[in-house]
């Protein structure tokens, strides 16, 4: 049996699934399998994965009976024959060494393991992820979601069914939905302090998820609740911080980002301006986003 199972749900992803595959390829660590799962493509996509398959045993083709990414990583880890689950979307790249890393953080104690991500568009690197100096708590996932992709997490096989996967209902924020489930539930996710993925950007417009995004993270802070925990002020200056700059890298109506902001500023200025470099800058854009130009906003504010 491989050591490492690695899920990868696939829609319409022909343009990138062979970069990725390649980055797959190159990890030092050899002991893996990769469970291609389509999710109704329509274009090259499943013919792609077939022809990984028939090239390399490790890679296997399954069709998700459900509809999404959520339901398609459900599906390839109920299909999984490692003891380590890492998930990858179709269109970002491991650095060579994130299983290797993953692996020790593992063998360490750690049920769950995520590293830092370079965000980038295809071309140039950009901004880096931070990781937290000390194990992932729930409070900590209610400000900001340090994990930030699902191409970032390897995790036990039975850690991750115990904690009973994703919920498929959820459109948004299902993976910060999850990752409170999981650690609220006693599992010990810790960050390595090293580069491990690169996270395709691509900006899509906010008016067409943001409801998707309200409902999701109602989901996420009900679970949360449930679990006996609330967001203070802090948190929510945070997150509010965060929609703000996903509003100013995206086609968002011309106001939205510093609506944000300022629901942030006021929230809580102290959490807004927690870390003084990303607030600021996040503050200055909303109020010059009227005139700054689409593709310097998109540059200046990837994460």
């Amino acid at each position: 049996m491989p050591r490492f199972s690695i899920v990868i749900p696939c829609f319409n992803a022909a343009a990138t699934l062979a970069e990725t595959v390649r980055s797959l390829e190159a990890q030092t660590v050899r002991d893996w399998e990769c469970l291609l799962v389509d999710d109704g493509s329509t274009d090259a996509t499943p013919e792609l994965a077939a022809a990984f398959a028939a090239r390399d045993a490790r890679f296997r083709l399954l069709r998700n009976p459900g509809k999404g990414p959520s339901a398609a990583r459900n599906h390839g880890v109920s299909r999984a024959r490692g003891g380590i689950v890492s998930f990858c979307d179709a269109d970002d790249l491991w650095l060579p060494t994130k299983l290797a890393e993953a692996g020790r953080a593992i063998r360490s104690g750690a049920d769950a393991s995520f590293g830092r991500i370079v965000f980038f568009d295809g071309d140039a690197g950009r901004t880096q992820s931070t990781v937290p100096h000390c194990d992932v708590t729930v409070p900590m996932l209610l400000a900001e979601n340090p994990v930030c992709t699902m191409s970032n997490l390897s995790i036990l096989r039975h850690v991750f069914l115990a904690s009973g996967g994703f919920d498929n209902r959820i459109v948004h924020n299902e993976d910060l939905e999850w990752l409170i489930r999981l650690v609220g539930g006693g599992a010990v996710l810790r960050g390595v302090d090293s580069l491990q993925v690169c996270y395709r950007t691509s900006p899509t417009g906010l008016s067409s998820d943001l409801a998707a995004m309200r409902a999701g993270r109602a989901a996420a802070l009900a679970t949360a609740a449930g679990l006996g925990h609330q967001p203070d002020a802090r948190a929510e200056a945070i997150h509010l911080r965060y929609l703000s700059r996903r509003a100013l890298r995206v086609d968002a109506p011309g106001l939205e980002a510093l609506r944000l902001a300022l629901a942030g500023l006021y929230t809580s200025p102290r959490g807004f301006l927690s870390d003084l470099r990303r607030g600021g800058l996040t503050l200055a854009g909303a109020i010059t986003a009227p005139v700054l130009p689409r593709g310097l906003r998109q540059r200046l504010f990837a994460s």
